[in-house]
């Protein structure tokens, strides 16, 4: 009976295991996950902003995996792949044989840069331990320090305001959001922010982090010295590749998988946000995805190929993002626009179309109140899809309906 072994137990591995049951895969099948709880989602843990600690949100009750004959494998770690014997070595010493491997190892937290990791004092969020730790932290009369203006330290800029904390967001770049985000809405979520009363700090550089018995005083390169009670790390993910680089797996800003999710090395597939892979949809251009969707789409693309289907990556990447109760939704890839057009939907919601010089749809950016502008969005993903070259006039009316540029 062919044993497959899914290492990695976040959103994208779970949901590999359980595609694997629905697709009528009946061998075996282990899911190794290095915490010692069941996958969860990953989302909620910066844009919860109640004042509960938060709970998991787990990707299926704990039962299901019996009923599907899922053999998960918590608190466990994998410290070698052997691609020859077609074997994983775990923690304990033990090999797992396989017949097909998937990585779906996920990505790690980036530190402060000099220093050694994190304390008390210093934190970043990855986890749900790293939420709990956090949550304590997060209330009036206490004041926190993010470092990045990205989507995790936003997130949880909002999620800290909510909870009635003081907030200070050190940015080292001109605005918040630079990579990936059209300036206008990015200046859209500064105002919000700023109106909630987080001092939002833009171009500024850290020089020292000093770390105190009751507080942490972060030294910006003007002579600025700004303490806190917590300083929150919020700059990026590294991809964790260690255990592919190990095996011998080709490596390129994440574990270089192509259109099928096959690796260098046979037998052998990644998914979610662990790998790079080429998009048809933009020429070929390779890029790593950090989002819930793309985890989910690459964990059922995964399991059909496992299984023989040969399925290419098709899906256009989508990513969100919720701070306070502002939604912001991107469909496309935008590097490579020349022309942005907006649309307003009204309620200081709006979308920016951006296309290339051939007027081809590359991307679509949104921000509104809950879900504004979700429908839009979603039309444009198709549209996007589709390679079309719609209209500019008929992108910026607001009283043309999507929906008949699609048709046409």
């Amino acid at each position: 009976m062919a044993h497959f072994v899914i290492v990695g137990a976040g959103e994208c591995g779970a949901r590999a295991a359980f595609a694997l049951r629905e697709k009528g895969f009946d061998g075996d099948v282990t899911l190794i996950g290095a915490e010692a709880i069941a996958p969860y989602e990953r989302p909620p843990l910066s844009k919860d902003g109640s004042g509960q600690a938060p709970d998991p949100k787990f990707v299926a009750a704990s039962e299901r995996y019996q009923e599907q004959s899922i053999d998960l494998r918590l608190d466990t770690t994998v410290t070698a792949i052997d691609p020859v014997a077609k074997a994983i070595r775990l923690s304990d010493g033990h090999m797992l044989g396989y017949d097909k491997l998937l990585l779906a190892t996920g990505a790690t937290a980036r530190g402060l840069p000099g220093a050694d990791g994190t304390s008390d004092r210093i934190r970043v969020l990855r986890t749900h331990a790293d939420a709990v730790a956090l949550h304590a932290a997060l209330h009036p009369g206490r004041h926190i320090a993010i470092i990045g203006g990205g989507f995790i330290g936003l997130e949880l800029a909002a999620t800290a305001r909510m909870r009635g904390a003081d907030v200070t967001v050190i940015e080292g770049l001109p605005r918040v959001l630079k990579r990936g985000v059209p300036e206008e809405i990015a200046q859209a979520i500064t105002e919000r922010h700023r109106l909630e009363g987080v001092d939002v700090r833009c171009g500024e550089t850290i020089r020292s982090v000093r770390e105190e018995t009751d507080k942490v005083i972060i030294g910006l390169a003007n002579g600025e010295m700004i303490p806190a009670d917590l300083l929150l790390v919020g700059i990026g993910a590294s991809p964790n590749i260690g255990l592919a680089e190990a095996a011998g797996l080709t490596i390129d800003n994440g574990i270089a998988i192509n259109e099928r999710l096959e690796t260098s090395v046979s037998d052998i597939y990644a998914a979610g946000d662990c790998c790079s892979f080429p998009l048809a949809l933009y020429g070929g251009r390779r890029v790593r995805l950090e989002s819930w969707r793309n985890a989910q789409e690459q964990a059922n693309l995964a399991a059909a190929n496992m299984l023989g289907e040969g399925a290419e990556i098709s899906a256009v990447p989508w990513f969100w993002s919720d701070q306070y109760d502002l939604t912001l939704q991107i469909a496309g890839l935008a590097e490579g626009a020349t022309t942005h057009i907006r649309r307003d939907l009204g309620d200081g919601a709006f979308i920016l179309f951006h296309l290339d010089e051939s007027g081809r749809l590359l991307a679509a950016s949104g921000i509104g109140r809950g879900n504004a502008v979700a429908r839009d969005i979603r039309l444009a993903e198709m549209l996007i899809a589709a390679h079309a070259h719609p209209d500019p006039g008929a992108l910026e009316a607001s009283g043309i309906k999507l929906k008949s540029l699609l048709a046409a």
